[in-house]
């Protein structure tokens, strides 16, 4: 079986862990905390970071090498799109929530609400969790206007674009670093992927001495 090594609160950790849920990949989770650089992990990905997918000799680093390997290997449920333009543009918007959102949002929250806070014990920069606030709902006026003419993120099926904009989007829910009014086609759209049963195992965890914010794993937010 696989062995996922994985971060609870790392997008991509998430990001992987939910497309491979759609894929029907079965996995057993090895929780990593990836600060600590424990040598056993760092041999595995020297780079020091989660999500690492091992069996047997064969070890898999990076979301995004990782899903794109089980696209070429398994034909079911395929994630990328039907034709080069779907594809392009799927890969494009996995791109924007991969390196902008996280680069925006994702890092900050995580640095000042969860690092600094869980970790060190520290006192949260306010400065740098209302510039993520900005920037999050910035990123959410262009969820909605994707969706003004897209059922999905990525255009009219369900697939990655989804995935890694669900995963961003839940860790920095999971901060509290979003605010929903206002954002109404979002919200419509989160609220599918929450109630999915791929996706609904991640919204159940918790990061023991930071609880999320009471609307987080509900439907109706």
């Amino acid at each position: 079986m696989w062995r996922l090594y994985h971060f609870m609160l790392c997008p991509f950790s998430r990001k992987l862990r939910f497309a491979l849920a759609v894929k029907g990949v079965t996995h057993e989770l090895v929780q990593e905390r990836p600060w600590e650089k424990r040598p056993e992990f760092t041999a595995l990905n020297p780079a020091g970071q989660t999500p690492v997918l091992c069996r047997d000799d064969l070890v898999l680093c990076d979301s995004a090498a990782i899903t794109e390997h089980f696209e070429e290997v398994l034909d079911r449920t395929p994630l990328l799109g039907a034709t080069p333009e779907a594809r392009a543009e799927t890969r494009r918007l996995v791109a924007w929530f991969d390196q902008k959102f996280y680069a925006e949002v994702g890092a900050p929250l995580l640095a000042e609400r969860m690092y600094k806070r869980a970790v060190l014990k520290g006192v949260p920069d306010g400065g740098i969790i209302r510039q993520a606030g900005r920037m999050a709902d910035m990123h959410l006026d262009y969820i909605d206007f994707l969706l003004e003419g897209r059922a999905w993120i990525g255009g009219g099926q369900f697939g990655l674009a989804d995935i890694a904009a669900a995963a961003h989007l839940s860790v920095a829910d999971y901060l509290s670093g979003l605010e929903w009014d206002g954002h109404d086609p979002a919200k419509t759209w989160y609220s599918a992927i929450k109630s999915r049963p791929t996706f609904r195992p991640l919204l159940a965890e918790r990061l023991e001495g930071l609880p999320p914010p009471a609307h987080y794993d509900k439907l109706d937010f």
